[in-house]
Protein backbone atom coordinates (compact mmCIF):
# COMPACT_ATOMS: atom_id res chain seq x y z
CA UNK A 1 0.00 0.00 0.00
CA UNK A 2 1.23 3.47 -0.90
CA UNK A 3 3.02 6.00 2.18
CA UNK A 4 0.04 8.53 2.44
CA UNK A 5 2.25 11.89 2.79
CA UNK A 6 1.68 15.49 2.41
CA UNK A 7 4.52 17.86 1.54
CA UNK A 8 4.74 21.19 3.02
CA UNK A 9 7.78 23.23 1.26
CA UNK A 10 9.12 26.19 0.03
CA UNK A 11 10.30 25.95 -3.12
CA UNK A 12 12.86 26.30 -4.43
CA UNK A 13 14.40 24.18 -6.94
CA UNK A 14 15.00 21.07 -4.83
CA UNK A 15 11.40 21.09 -3.48
CA UNK A 16 10.09 20.98 -7.00
CA UNK A 17 12.09 18.14 -7.17
CA UNK A 18 10.94 16.52 -3.90
CA UNK A 19 7.09 16.61 -5.20
CA UNK A 20 8.21 15.34 -8.56
CA UNK A 21 9.46 12.48 -6.44
CA UNK A 22 6.62 12.35 -4.50
CA UNK A 23 3.57 12.23 -7.63
CA UNK A 24 6.11 10.19 -9.71
CA UNK A 25 6.28 7.25 -7.35
CA UNK A 26 4.13 4.59 -7.34
CA UNK A 27 4.90 3.54 -3.60
CA UNK A 28 3.87 7.45 -2.25
CA UNK A 29 0.38 8.67 -2.38
CA UNK A 30 0.61 12.35 -2.51
CA UNK A 31 -2.18 13.84 -0.44
CA UNK A 32 -1.28 17.71 -0.35
CA UNK A 33 1.16 20.02 -0.92
CA UNK A 34 1.44 23.17 1.49
CA UNK A 35 3.90 26.27 1.62
CA UNK A 36 5.67 27.99 3.46
CA UNK A 37 8.18 31.17 2.91
CA UNK A 38 11.47 30.47 3.23
CA UNK A 39 13.83 29.52 0.07
CA UNK A 40 11.21 32.54 -1.11
CA UNK A 41 8.21 35.06 -0.06
CA UNK A 42 5.07 32.94 0.37
CA UNK A 43 3.63 34.29 -2.88
CA UNK A 44 6.80 32.91 -5.06
CA UNK A 45 6.84 29.53 -3.15
CA UNK A 46 2.93 29.41 -3.39
CA UNK A 47 3.24 30.23 -7.30
CA UNK A 48 5.77 27.69 -7.84
CA UNK A 49 4.29 24.39 -5.89
CA UNK A 50 1.89 25.51 -8.75
CA UNK A 51 3.96 26.05 -11.57
CA UNK A 52 5.90 22.40 -10.05
CA UNK A 53 2.33 20.64 -10.19
CA UNK A 54 1.49 22.06 -13.28
CA UNK A 55 4.45 21.38 -15.59
CA UNK A 56 4.36 17.69 -14.34
CA UNK A 57 1.24 16.99 -14.85
CA UNK A 58 0.05 16.42 -11.21
CA UNK A 59 -3.48 16.99 -11.16
CA UNK A 60 -6.14 16.10 -8.11
CA UNK A 61 -3.59 16.97 -5.74
CA UNK A 62 -4.85 20.08 -3.37
CA UNK A 63 -2.30 23.08 -3.00
CA UNK A 64 -2.55 25.59 0.25
CA UNK A 65 -0.77 28.51 0.75
CA UNK A 66 0.79 28.44 4.62
CA UNK A 67 3.01 30.87 7.04
CA UNK A 68 3.90 34.14 5.73
CA UNK A 69 6.64 34.35 7.82
CA UNK A 70 8.70 32.37 11.03
CA UNK A 71 6.34 32.44 14.10
CA UNK A 72 8.44 34.89 16.15
CA UNK A 73 11.19 36.22 13.27
CA UNK A 74 10.99 38.20 9.78
CA UNK A 75 10.75 36.21 6.51
CA UNK A 76 14.18 36.33 4.80
CA UNK A 77 14.35 34.54 1.37
CA UNK A 78 17.57 32.83 -0.12
CA UNK A 79 17.74 34.62 -2.82
CA UNK A 80 21.16 33.99 -2.73
CA UNK A 81 20.72 30.33 -4.37
CA UNK A 82 17.13 30.08 -5.47
CA UNK A 83 16.34 33.52 -7.38
CA UNK A 84 14.53 36.44 -6.89
CA UNK A 85 11.07 34.40 -7.25
CA UNK A 86 12.64 31.45 -5.57
CA UNK A 87 12.75 29.30 -9.04
CA UNK A 88 15.60 31.33 -10.82
CA UNK A 89 16.27 29.83 -14.65
CA UNK A 90 13.58 28.77 -16.55
CA UNK A 91 10.47 30.72 -18.05
CA UNK A 92 7.86 29.69 -15.42
CA UNK A 93 4.68 28.97 -17.37
CA UNK A 94 1.22 30.58 -15.66
CA UNK A 95 0.39 28.03 -13.08
CA UNK A 96 -3.07 26.19 -14.49
CA UNK A 97 -3.18 23.73 -10.77
CA UNK A 98 -5.37 25.66 -8.64
CA UNK A 99 -5.33 27.05 -4.92
CA UNK A 100 -7.17 25.49 -2.46
CA UNK A 101 -8.84 28.06 -0.25
CA UNK A 102 -7.85 26.32 2.54
CA UNK A 103 -4.60 27.38 5.09
CA UNK A 104 -2.15 25.13 5.21
CA UNK A 105 -2.65 24.11 8.62
CA UNK A 106 -7.00 23.59 7.38
CA UNK A 107 -5.57 20.98 4.70
CA UNK A 108 -3.01 19.69 6.64
CA UNK A 109 -5.15 19.22 9.96
CA UNK A 110 -8.60 18.02 7.57
CA UNK A 111 -6.70 15.27 5.63
CA UNK A 112 -5.03 14.22 9.15
CA UNK A 113 -8.49 13.72 10.55
CA UNK A 114 -9.98 12.04 7.41
CA UNK A 115 -7.22 9.57 6.82
CA UNK A 116 -7.75 6.01 7.40
CA UNK A 117 -4.11 5.40 8.04
CA UNK A 118 -1.71 7.79 10.08
CA UNK A 119 -0.37 10.60 7.31
CA UNK A 120 3.66 11.35 7.21
CA UNK A 121 4.32 14.43 6.71
CA UNK A 122 7.45 15.89 5.10
CA UNK A 123 8.49 19.31 5.36
CA UNK A 124 11.25 20.62 3.33
CA UNK A 125 11.24 24.37 4.46
CA UNK A 126 10.81 26.04 7.48
CA UNK A 127 8.47 23.99 10.35
CA UNK A 128 6.35 27.12 10.77
CA UNK A 129 3.34 25.45 9.02
CA UNK A 130 4.03 22.40 11.35
CA UNK A 131 4.55 23.93 14.52
CA UNK A 132 1.44 26.41 13.82
CA UNK A 133 -0.74 22.57 13.26
CA UNK A 134 1.16 20.53 15.95
CA UNK A 135 -0.11 23.56 18.38
CA UNK A 136 -3.82 23.84 17.11
CA UNK A 137 -4.15 20.25 17.04
CA UNK A 138 -2.29 18.15 19.46
CA UNK A 139 -5.37 15.37 19.41
CA UNK A 140 -4.37 14.40 16.13
CA UNK A 141 -0.14 13.64 16.56
CA UNK A 142 -1.32 10.08 17.09
CA UNK A 143 -2.94 10.56 13.41
CA UNK A 144 0.78 11.59 12.29
CA UNK A 145 2.85 8.53 11.75
CA UNK A 146 6.22 10.42 11.44
CA UNK A 147 7.73 13.83 10.43
CA UNK A 148 10.38 13.05 7.71
CA UNK A 149 12.24 16.60 7.79
CA UNK A 150 14.63 18.32 5.73
CA UNK A 151 16.33 20.49 7.63
CA UNK A 152 19.15 20.77 10.04
CA UNK A 153 23.16 19.53 10.25
CA UNK A 154 25.08 17.05 12.30
CA UNK A 155 27.90 19.69 11.76
CA UNK A 156 28.46 22.61 10.34
CA UNK A 157 25.41 24.85 8.45
CA UNK A 158 25.09 26.98 5.32
CA UNK A 159 23.79 29.72 7.19
CA UNK A 160 26.79 31.64 9.14
CA UNK A 161 28.87 29.15 10.88
CA UNK A 162 26.44 26.62 12.48
CA UNK A 163 22.60 27.10 11.36
CA UNK A 164 21.46 25.22 8.42
CA UNK A 165 18.97 27.50 6.40
CA UNK A 166 15.55 25.93 6.98
CA UNK A 167 16.40 25.63 10.91
CA UNK A 168 17.65 29.20 11.12
CA UNK A 169 14.42 30.42 9.57
CA UNK A 170 12.31 29.30 11.92
CA UNK A 171 14.06 27.75 14.48
CA UNK A 172 11.35 28.34 17.91
CA UNK A 173 9.14 26.23 14.84
CA UNK A 174 11.54 23.38 14.58
CA UNK A 175 12.12 23.47 18.48
CA UNK A 176 8.00 23.19 18.65
CA UNK A 177 8.31 19.98 16.23
CA UNK A 178 10.74 18.43 17.71
CA UNK A 179 10.05 18.35 21.27
CA UNK A 180 6.12 17.41 20.06
CA UNK A 181 6.73 13.58 20.61
CA UNK A 182 5.56 12.74 16.94
CA UNK A 183 8.36 10.06 15.39
CA UNK A 184 11.21 12.99 14.28
CA UNK A 185 13.25 12.07 11.23
CA UNK A 186 15.95 14.98 10.48
CA UNK A 187 17.34 15.02 6.81
CA UNK A 188 20.71 17.06 7.45
CA UNK A 189 23.07 18.51 5.37
CA UNK A 190 25.29 16.13 6.43
CA UNK A 191 23.48 13.61 3.76
CA UNK A 192 22.35 16.25 1.43
CA UNK A 193 25.76 16.71 0.78
CA UNK A 194 25.62 13.97 -1.14
CA UNK A 195 23.51 14.57 -3.54
CA UNK A 196 25.07 15.98 -6.00
CA UNK A 197 23.81 17.96 -8.89
CA UNK A 198 27.06 17.43 -11.71
CA UNK A 199 27.00 17.96 -15.21
CA UNK A 200 26.37 14.42 -15.25
CA UNK A 201 22.88 14.24 -13.60
CA UNK A 202 21.66 17.25 -15.39
CA UNK A 203 22.41 15.54 -18.48
CA UNK A 204 21.13 12.15 -17.39
CA UNK A 205 17.38 14.60 -16.20
CA UNK A 206 17.43 16.06 -19.88
CA UNK A 207 18.18 12.79 -21.30
CA UNK A 208 14.40 11.59 -20.39
CA UNK A 209 13.38 14.07 -22.84
CA UNK A 210 10.11 15.03 -21.97
CA UNK A 211 8.57 17.96 -20.72
CA UNK A 212 9.46 17.86 -16.82
CA UNK A 213 12.69 16.85 -17.30
CA UNK A 214 13.37 19.38 -19.72
CA UNK A 215 12.31 22.00 -17.44
CA UNK A 216 14.00 19.91 -14.48
CA UNK A 217 17.44 20.40 -16.22
CA UNK A 218 16.71 23.79 -16.58
CA UNK A 219 16.16 24.22 -12.78
CA UNK A 220 18.92 21.85 -12.17
CA UNK A 221 21.50 24.08 -14.25
CA UNK A 222 20.72 27.70 -12.66
CA UNK A 223 20.35 25.65 -8.97
CA UNK A 224 23.97 24.48 -9.21
CA UNK A 225 25.61 27.33 -10.84
CA UNK A 226 24.17 29.41 -8.34
CA UNK A 227 25.55 26.45 -5.63
CA UNK A 228 29.37 26.76 -7.11
CA UNK A 229 29.13 30.70 -7.13
CA UNK A 230 28.47 30.53 -3.10
CA UNK A 231 30.35 27.21 -2.17
CA UNK A 232 32.27 26.29 -4.50
CA UNK A 233 30.29 23.10 -5.00
CA UNK A 234 27.72 21.66 -7.21
CA UNK A 235 24.39 21.91 -5.83
CA UNK A 236 23.03 19.48 -3.41
CA UNK A 237 19.44 18.04 -4.15
CA UNK A 238 18.47 18.79 -0.57
CA UNK A 239 14.83 18.28 -0.54
CA UNK A 240 14.20 14.69 -2.56
CA UNK A 241 16.32 12.70 -0.60
CA UNK A 242 13.71 13.28 2.01
CA UNK A 243 11.31 12.27 0.17
CA UNK A 244 13.55 9.16 -1.07
CA UNK A 245 14.08 8.18 2.61
CA UNK A 246 9.86 7.72 2.94
CA UNK A 247 9.58 5.41 -0.07
CA UNK A 248 12.86 3.47 0.39
CA UNK A 249 14.48 3.29 4.51
CA UNK A 250 17.79 1.53 2.53
CA UNK A 251 18.25 4.47 0.48
CA UNK A 252 20.06 5.98 3.60
CA UNK A 253 21.43 4.36 7.14
CA UNK A 254 20.38 6.34 10.36
CA UNK A 255 21.38 6.99 13.67
CA UNK A 256 18.97 7.06 16.77
CA UNK A 257 20.51 10.38 19.05
CA UNK A 258 19.23 12.89 20.94
CA UNK A 259 18.10 16.35 18.56
CA UNK A 260 17.96 19.60 20.04
CA UNK A 261 17.04 22.56 18.64
CA UNK A 262 19.16 26.04 19.22
CA UNK A 263 17.03 29.01 19.54
CA UNK A 264 18.82 31.69 21.53
CA UNK A 265 22.41 32.14 20.29
CA UNK A 266 23.83 34.87 18.75
CA UNK A 267 25.98 32.85 15.85
CA UNK A 268 23.87 29.73 16.79
CA UNK A 269 20.19 30.20 16.66
CA UNK A 270 18.77 26.87 14.10
CA UNK A 271 21.67 25.25 15.07
CA UNK A 272 20.69 21.67 14.54
CA UNK A 273 22.52 20.52 17.85
CA UNK A 274 22.92 16.48 17.41
CA UNK A 275 24.59 14.27 20.05
CA UNK A 276 25.94 11.32 17.98
CA UNK A 277 28.20 10.10 21.02
CA UNK A 278 25.79 10.91 23.48
CA UNK A 279 27.91 13.58 25.68
CA UNK A 280 24.50 15.05 27.42
CA UNK A 281 22.77 11.84 28.36
CA UNK A 282 19.62 12.68 27.14
CA UNK A 283 17.00 10.49 25.80
CA UNK A 284 17.24 10.16 22.30
CA UNK A 285 14.25 11.81 20.74
CA UNK A 286 14.95 11.30 16.52
CA UNK A 287 16.63 9.46 13.60
CA UNK A 288 19.28 11.16 12.31
CA UNK A 289 19.81 10.63 8.16
CA UNK A 290 23.52 9.72 7.54
CA UNK A 291 24.62 8.08 4.22
CA UNK A 292 23.12 8.11 1.25
CA UNK A 293 23.13 5.92 -1.38
CA UNK A 294 23.55 7.92 -4.37
CA UNK A 295 22.91 5.54 -7.17
CA UNK A 296 19.81 4.33 -5.93
CA UNK A 297 18.64 8.10 -4.72
CA UNK A 298 19.11 9.30 -8.39
CA UNK A 299 17.36 6.42 -9.56
CA UNK A 300 14.61 7.04 -7.68
CA UNK A 301 14.77 10.72 -8.99
CA UNK A 302 14.79 9.73 -13.07
CA UNK A 303 12.31 7.20 -12.27
CA UNK A 304 9.49 9.42 -10.99
CA UNK A 305 10.55 12.19 -13.52
CA UNK A 306 10.44 9.61 -16.17
CA UNK A 307 6.98 8.90 -14.97
CA UNK A 308 5.32 12.37 -15.40
CA UNK A 309 3.98 14.24 -18.52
Amino acid sequence: MPTPIIIDCDPGHDDVFAIWLAAGNPDIDLLAVTTVSGNGYLEHTTRNARVACTVAGVTGVPVAAGAERPLMRQAAPATWIHGDNALGGPDLPEPTVPLDPRTAVQLISDIVREAPVPVTLVPTGPLTNIATFVLAEPALAAKVREIVWMGGSTGRGNVGAYPEFNAWSDPEAADIVVRSGIPFTMVGLNITHQALVTDEVIEGVRAIGNRTALFGAELLRFFSASYQAVEGIPGPLHDPVAVAIVIDRTVATSVHARLDIETKGTETAGATCVDLHNMLRREPNAQIAMELDVERFWSLVKDSVRALA
